[in-house]
């Protein structure tokens, strides 16, 4: 018996032994839903309750609560998409809210670079 009689194993695939799971949720629907979501409740707010300087008599303007106020509806939504994203049956929607948060961050900041450009400040 020579040595090309010998059978030769199969190759081994890398990672055997560990078994892929499988994520749960839908991307496009969390991207989807994330940034629509995120317009809605900012476009409400400014219309429905009033810039810091129009609105019943400036209310966001003599309120300590201002400043802060705008970033507490993005930490609720940051929050949820981060545990979302981390429960292996959700982490696809997840991660398309996260996705969706950077669209919403995207477009927002030049929706308001080009208003503030309009008013020649």
């Amino acid at each position: 018996m020579n040595h090309d009689d010998q059978p030769v194993p199969p190759p081994r695939e890398q990672g055997s032994g560990q078994k892929r799971e499988n994520r749960g949720g839908y991307l496009g629907s969390g991207t989807l839903f994330g940034a629509l979501a995120l317009y809605i409740l900012y476009l409400w707010a400014t219309i429905g309750i009033g810039a810091p300087n129009i609105g019943p008599p400036n209310a966001w303007a003599h309120s300590i609560f201002a400043g802060p106020a705008a970033f507490v509806p993005i930490a609720v939504y940051l929050g949820l998409a981060i545990v979302l994203a981390v429960s292996p049956r959700t982490s696809r929607t997840g991660a398309g809210m996260l996705i969706g948060l950077g669209i919403f961050t995207l477009l927002g900041g030049g929706l308001c670079v080009g208003a503030l450009t309009q008013t020649e400040i």
